[in-house]
């Protein structure tokens, strides 16, 4: 099938990453968006989450894609992270193409950082949540806590780290490396993860320096 020999390709994995990496930054910006009404008050973050949460079938559908999406994303990650590993064994250059970033060099880390920061979000604001619990209630009580919010902190540092790569890298697998578009490029590997950083970052600041106490 062509779809096999399309995976089993290299840039067949590559166009896989940059497509389920582009769902995954979509998802961010939504969730971004709808985490922000944390900031307005309690009352309005709950009609948010009760609105959501009264599509119990959409929201199971949007959650499988979600699981399938983040599994190919993570699967093909690793593959392309050894294959890359054992070309470079068998190739040794004095140069590189590529300027070899933090943020690249980090990659496989961050990425394995934010999957363990993901389990752990998704079991202490789903599974082990009472169904008499308002989840803004939840969020203010965990997030108030110095060490879980220190280690929301750390995982959305790596978030923005992962991004600042992988956004790039995304968009040199679409194509988008025009000379005339490289400056804005530039530009957005560093606004789009320092956006998300501000906005989830700062919900765990928010609570644990007291300006959330209201909430």
């Amino acid at each position: 099938m062509w779809f096999i020999s399309f995976v089993n390709s290299s840039i067949g994995r590559k166009a896989i990453m940059a497509v389920t990496g582009l769902c995954l930054i979509s998802f961010l910006a939504i969730h971004a968006f709808g985490n922000a009404a944390i900031y307005m008050g309690s009352k309005y973050f709950q009609i948010y989450a009760d609105t959501l949460h009264g599509f119990p079938v959409l929201v199971l559908l949007f959650g499988l894609g979600l699981l399938v999406i983040l599994t190919a994303h993570v699967g093909f990650g690793v593959l392309l992270f050894f294959e890359k590993r054992k070309t470079q064994s068998r190739y040794r250059v004095a140069t590189r193409v590529v300027e070899n970033t933090f943020a690249s060099r980090t990659m496989p880390y961050t990425g394995l950082f934010i999957l363990l920061f993901l389990i752990i979000h998704v079991f202490g604001f789903n599974i082990a949540v009472p169904a008499d619990v308002p989840i803004s209630a939840v969020v203010k009580d965990y997030l108030s806590g110095f060490f879980y919010s220190l280690f929301y902190i750390v995982a959305f540092v790596a978030l923005a780290i992962h991004l600042n790569h992988g956004f790039w890298s995304m968009l040199q697998t679409f194509g988008v490396n025009h000379p005339r578009y490289n400056c804005l490029i530039a530009t957005l590997t560093i606004v789009v993860p320092v956006a998300f950083l501000v906005i989830f970052g700062g919900i765990p600041i928010y609570f644990m320096t007291g300006a959330g106490a209201s909430f």
